[in-house]
């Protein structure tokens, strides 16, 4: 059959990573802006050309994000739940810095007071910032395993703390997260600004796109030495979901099995590393338009290549090793999986053709000049 389960449960795989590489470069860049709004804008006038920039489509790349929840709970149920439970107060964190965006889009040019809008742009500078890290410092801590574990009835039990994810291979995980949504976001401020703050944006895209090459670098060489795990018993990818039912071990640099097995998947992160040096190059030769096309491809490959490295694993457990939940036994029922790909082939295209329009329509350059003349109109 060609829809059996192991084919449902390959494809959601596919898919919850394609909305992760979709909510990383649509809404990643604005949160990059975010980031470099405090220290790129140097007046009032620059600083609303710089939120302007972003002011149109920031909701609507949340869709991405929020998709991706959705496909989550409903494709990997027990998941969706241990992360939730496990990483609870780094989620509230990030959803409270998320609150910032809206009301400080919103509410910064209210008043004319200066300390007023210093204060909305701080608070942009958090909603940007914050969610940056920490969803990185949630991949690093994924790659290190998470402390939980399932009794006989399913039931979860989180035995960490929310200090315990701020360790330093996480962080190392996070400041690449962070450094490549603030490339990310600078060259969509080459893109869409001129003057004094498409120059500035081209110098930040060379030194973070470095920045985020080097610290991934690092990082790779760094997974190399830490624990991976690895199914030692039959993986029976058509049988009903059941995380207890397999045997798994743990060894350092059990994460570079998929590379050994199959070396073709090392042009994954070699393509991290090509586009990122195309970026810097496009960048420079004010070709920002193609740079944003690159500099999406780092971000996809650097995605991919966490999620390659731990396939079949969704949520390794690092204290019951036996409770890790992979890809063949933690899913949904077949038939809701087929249900829920039905109403994907059917709304993933309107929102592509949607997000499309939107940025087609909005593609031309923010400037100072179209600030002051139609200064009743923008943020």
């Amino acid at each position: 059959m060609i829809l059996d389960y192991e084919t449902m449960r390959l494809i959601w795989w596919a898919l919850l990573g394609a909305l992760l590489i979709g909510f990383a470069i649509t809404d990643g860049f604005d949160m990059g802006v975010a980031v470099l709004l405090p220290f790129l804008g140097k007046n009032d006038t620059e600083r609303r050309v710089i939120i302007n920039s972003i002011g149109s489509v920031w909701e609507g790349n949340q869709v991405w994000f929020i998709t991706a929840g959705g496909a989550l709970f409903a494709a990997w149920p027990i998941a969706y739940a241990v992360a939730f439970s496990g990483f609870y107060f780094a989620l509230l964190l990030t959803l409270f810095a998320l609150f910032l965006r809206p009301i400080g889009f919103d509410y910064r040019s209210k008043l004319p007071s200066q300390k007023w809008r210093n204060n909305w742009d701080i608070a942009l500078f958090v909603g940007g910032f914050v969610p940056s890290l920490i969803f990185g410092v949630a991949f690093g801590n994924l790659l290190q395993g998470v402390p939980f574990h399932l009794d006989n009835d399913m039931r979860i039990f989180y035995t960490g703390s929310f200090w315990a994810l701020l360790n330093p291979f996480a962080l190392a995980a996070g400041l690449v997260s962070l450094s490549m949504l603030v490339m990310h976001g600078a060259v969509y401020l080459q893109l869409k600004t001129v003057g004094d703050i498409n120059r500035r944006s081209k110098s930040v895209v060379t030194v973070t796109a470095i920045i985020t090459l080097a610290i991934f670098a690092l990082a790779g060489i760094w997974v190399s030495h830490i624990d991976g795990y690895h199914i030692t018993t039959e993986i029976l990818p058509n049988a009903p979901s059941n995380p207890l039912a397999k045997v798994v071990q743990k060894a350092p640099g059990l994460w570079l099995d998929n590379y050994e097995h199959y070396p073709v998947l090392w042009i994954i992160p070699a393509l991290a590393f090509v586009s990122g040096a195309l970026t810097i190059v496009l960048s420079k030769i004010e070709r920002p338009g193609l740079a944003f096309i690159t500099s999406s491809l780092t971000l996809t490959a650097i995605i991919l290549t966490a999620g390659v490295s731990m396939f079949p694993f969704l949520l390794p457990s690092s204290s019951a090793l036996n409770s890790s939940l992979t890809v063949w036994d933690a899913s949904s029922s077949l038939t809701t999986l087929k249900l829920m790909l039905l109403a994907t082939l059917i709304f993933l295209p309107i929102v592509l053709a949607y997000t499309t329009w939107v940025f087609r329509i909005l593609r031309g350059k923010i400037t100072p000049e179209h600030i002051q003349q139609n200064d009743h109109t923008v943020i």
